[in-house]
């Protein structure tokens, strides 16, 4: 069975997946690549060799020749978008965030529930990265006791904006440790604190914060959007008898003038380019079967980030601890 994929969004995020679905995934079709841009789009379908081009999101995905889609267009389109797809009965992968808003979720998990099954799968690639499910299997086998606490660190080498913020930092890259660390640790957050350092120019500070699991764990994270080095992700899990970390992945060292050298990548691309290739593999079983899979993040997970990253912004800006209220678990999620 060919499963027939159009991608919505042809901007860097929407390019990668459309290559992943043409070049690396027997089985799949890139069939679509719908971009508002026409220009942009046809010049992606092109490359890839994409069976036709749109501008209509809606439009593409209510098409019979689609058998599923993948949303990477802005972040404010993805809730709607996902909603469009529910309502065509398509299975979605949908970049992440589903939304910064909580309440846009909550939607979204509705018109799951009330269609009696999940078409949302939520782009939090990291739980396909081969180090977090070795560092999650460590847990789950009991060969570091029972977990304490987790520390993340997130830095990239410059902000993607001038007027990218502290709040931004906590609502658009922390999302994917707060997912991280729930997808490990198996549990949820009862409060978060944040503060923010300050820096001797006007560039955005690195923010530190730092959440308590319903399970009393710990969890740390630290968002350096202006790292300036490279792109730098490292998560370290500390048990009861044990530990395990996540390494910094680099094909080559070199040495000379008596020190060794390690490079760094520009972006995630290359950090991660083993856990999209996964994702997508587990979407397209998804798609062909309507079995969820196991380590994919649903809608609910969805929600559950954007609980965290609207209580952590709320945190920094009040300086004070914020309880993570989130409803309670619908069964459809269980």
């Amino acid at each position: 069975m060919t499963i027939r994929i159009a991608v919505i969004g042809a901007g860097l995020m929407g390019a990668d997946h459309a290559r992943i679905v043409a070049e690396e995934m027997p089985g799949a079709r890139l069939q679509v690549v719908c971009d508002r841009d026409a220009a942009r789009a046809r010049s992606v379908a092109e490359a890839l060799g994409a069976a036709d081009v749109a501008s209509d999101p809606e439009a593409v995905i209510a098409r019979a020749d689609v058998d599923a889609v993948v949303v990477a267009s802005p972040d404010p389109t993805h809730a709607p978008l996902s909603l469009a797809c529910i309502r065509a009965g398509r299975r979605v992968l949908c970049e992440k965030p589903l939304s910064q808003a909580p309440a846009e979720c909550l939607e979204v998990m509705a018109a799951e529930q009330a269609a009696g099954a999940r078409f949302v799968m939520v782009g939090f690639m990291r739980r396909f990265d081969p180090a977090l499910a070795a560092m999650r299997a460590a847990l789950a086998e009991g060969r570091i006791g029972r977990a304490l606490v987790m520390h993340n660190l997130h830095r990239n080498v410059e902000t993607p904006a001038a007027d990218f913020t502290g709040a931004m930092a906590i609502t658009n890259s922390a999302p994917h440790e707060f997912d991280a660390a729930r997808h490990v640790l198996g549990t949820d957050y009862a409060a978060i604190s944040a503060w923010q350092a300050r820096r001797s120019d006007d560039r955005v500070a690195p923010v530190v914060m730092v959440l308590e699991t319903t399970d009393g764990q710990i969890v740390t994270v630290e968002v350096n959007n202006n790292a300036a080095y490279g792109y730098d992700v490292r998560a370290e899990l500390v048990g009861e008898t044990g530990g395990i970390a996540t390494n910094h992945l680099a094909h080559t060292r070199t040495d000379a003038g008596r020190a060794a050298c390690l490079p760094y990548d520009a972006d995630w691309r290359p950090r991660y380019a083993e856990a999209y290739r996964r994702q997508m593999r587990a979407f397209l079983r998804f798609a062909a079967t309507g079995a969820f899979p196991e380590a994919a993040a649903s809608a609910w997970d969805g929600y559950a980030a954007a609980v965290a990253a609207e209580a952590g912004a709320r945190a920094l800006a009040e300086g004070r601890r914020v309880p993570v209220e989130m409803i309670a678990l619908p069964e459809l999620y269980a």
